[in-house]
């Protein structure tokens, strides 16, 4: 079962300044570098002690600084707020502080995202939902926490958003598949999938690995976050979770998990790549 391929797509970011603002971002690179080179290899201490305070490991500074490094290197446009990545990394030590305290006393609202439209190779558009650069920090932040606690229950079978999977290893199972006798080949697209995720069931996933309950909430809120229309009118979201933010890809792995595991425990051989 191989449903259709989704590409993901960023605006391109507007250019940087002259020699000083070169100067100062190489300061500020490096003061990144700094703080997040004790880059965790697995969980905190302390978080792997108590699994309900996963939120520090979430706000800490040695995270957010590792996330920031990652937005500013996958650059991308500004979002409602009109700040670029490059703006994001010169003010770098106040952004940390501020986010990490906000995220810490549970004060942390996401701005609006901003909804723009794509065409689609088939026809008709796709629309990308662009958050702001701190709140694109934020989600590679919870993102990069997240990851290694699910990332290992995944089906071996799902090669989308995945590290170190993609097509190349999607095409490789099919191979197998084929080599083993296969000859029936069901191509299935799930219509619209990322704007009709179920919020509460998405959730609920989430809080069975997921010890702290305010982590969850962050989540929430960064689900209920509105969309900006292009032409500034503000949209309440009730579903689904908008491309375009570092988070969606996870969250959209686990919820397409219960799918993989239930083909799996009905014998079917698949393969999933969007």
């Amino acid at each position: 079962m191989i449903p259709r391929q989704l590409s993901l797509v960023f605006a391109d970011s507007p250019k940087g300044g002259g020699s000083d603002a070169r100067s100062d971002a190489s300061e500020q690179r490096a003061f990144l570098l700094q703080k997040a080179k004790h880059k965790r290899t697995a969980r905190t201490i302390a978080c792997a002690a108590d699994p309900g305070r996963l939120l520090e490991e979430v706000a800490s500074e040695e995270n957010l600084s590792s996330a920031l490094l990652n937005v500013i290197r996958n650059k991308g446009a500004p979002g409602p707020d009109g700040q670029t990545v490059e703006e994001a990394q010169a003010r770098a030590p106040v952004l940390i502080d501020d986010l990490r305290r906000a995220l810490l006393t549970e004060r942390y609202r996401p701005g609006p995202v901003r909804r723009v439209f794509i065409p689609k190779t088939g026809g008709g558009q796709r629309g990308l939902g662009i958050p702001n650069v701190v709140d694109r920090v934020a989600q590679q932040a919870l993102l990069q926490v997240l990851e290694p606690i699910f990332e290992p229950t995944f089906h071996p079978s799902s090669h989308g958003f995945r590290p170190g999977r993609g097509a190349h290893t999607a095409v490789a199972e099919v191979k197998e598949h084929l080599q083993a006798g296969c000859r029936i080949v069901v191509d299935l697209d799930l219509e619209k999938f990322f704007d009709r995720v179920h919020h509460q069931r998405l959730l609920d996933r989430l809080g069975q690995k997921v010890a702290d309950c305010r982590v969850v909430d962050l989540v929430r809120r960064m689900l209920k976050a509105s969309v900006m229309m292009p032409d500034g009118e503000k949209i309440a979201v009730r579903e689904g979770t908008p491309q375009g933010g570092p988070l969606s890809p996870i969250l959209s792995n686990v919820v397409l998990d219960e799918l993989d595991q239930e083909l799996a425990r009905r014998g079917l051989r698949f393969v999933r790549y969007a």
